[in-house]
């Protein structure tokens, strides 16, 4: 499905790699001024590097999530330079440690719940107000199975997107009366560092590829969506199913 976004502007974090790497450069070749976002400069710059020989443009910004500020100082630069916001993609995201609950260390479970939580509702605090201003504001938050399975071992993680779900589905609860869509999307087992991180012993090449994901995310950001606060789920016939939440 192919998404015009001429004029648009997207921003999305954890742009550096994976999921975030691709679903930027989608974004780009559709059309859209791509606002990319995370902490490896030098995947940033291999990203602009991309997106410039797609035809398209970039703004990067460099920055650590857990810095609240820093988010905070986002929004009001968006503003004050294209004054709205098109699109945003919440990708960023850590996996912590795989471990029994009661041996995670205080300060990982904290990272976890920071950068994952805390951070997704500050990153909406700051930029609701911008995608309010555009003609049809979306939003995709990035989300995983672990919410729902919360299998041994997996609590931080787990916890982490079980909580960053209820913000999206209260955060389309609470604007079903505006233009802006909101959509949850769990991209399942993705060929990424993170699923490496988890996996060590999967063979990456079993797995769908980042750009794949990416491609099924494009139809969410455009403004034909009608259905906000809903989860997707991309299947590994890589289309995206619809799941209603429980």
């Amino acid at each position: 499905m192919s998404v015009n976004l001429k004029d648009k502007i997207a921003l999305i974090t954890g742009a550096s790699r994976g999921i975030g790497y691709f679903t930027a450069l989608e974004l780009a070749k559709a059309g859209a001024h791509v606002i990319a976002c995370a902490r490896t400069v030098g995947g940033l710059e291999e990203l602009d590097d991309a997106i410039k020989a797609a035809g398209g443009s970039a703004t990067l910004v460099p920055f650590d999530l857990a810095d609240m500020n820093a988010i905070d100082a986002l929004g009001a630069s968006i503003f004050e330079r294209w004054g709205k916001l098109d699109i945003l993609v919440a990708n960023a995201g850590v996996l912590g440690v795989i471990s029994p609950i009661g041996h995670v260390e205080a300060k990982v479970f904290e990272k976890v719940m920071t950068v994952n939580v805390t951070a997704t509702w500050r990153l909406i605090r700051s930029v609701e107000p911008l995608l309010m201003r555009a003609d049809a504001g979306r939003a995709v938050i990035l989300s995983s199975a672990a919410a729902h399975r919360c299998r041994p071992f997996w609590g931080p993680y787990s916890a982490s997107k079980a909580a960053v779900e209820a913000l999206a589905r209260t955060w389309a609860g609470e604007t079903q009366s505006t233009p802006l869509r909101i959509t949850s999307i769990d991209p399942g087992a993705t060929r990424t560092a993170m699923r490496a991180q988890a996996m060590p012993g999967e063979d990456p090449d079993t797995l769908p590829h980042p750009r794949e994901v990416a491609q099924a995310i494009m139809p969410f950001v455009g403004p034909d969506v009608t259905e906000t606060g809903k989860l997707f789920v991309v299947r590994e016939n890589r289309l995206v199913d619809y799941r209603m939440p429980e």
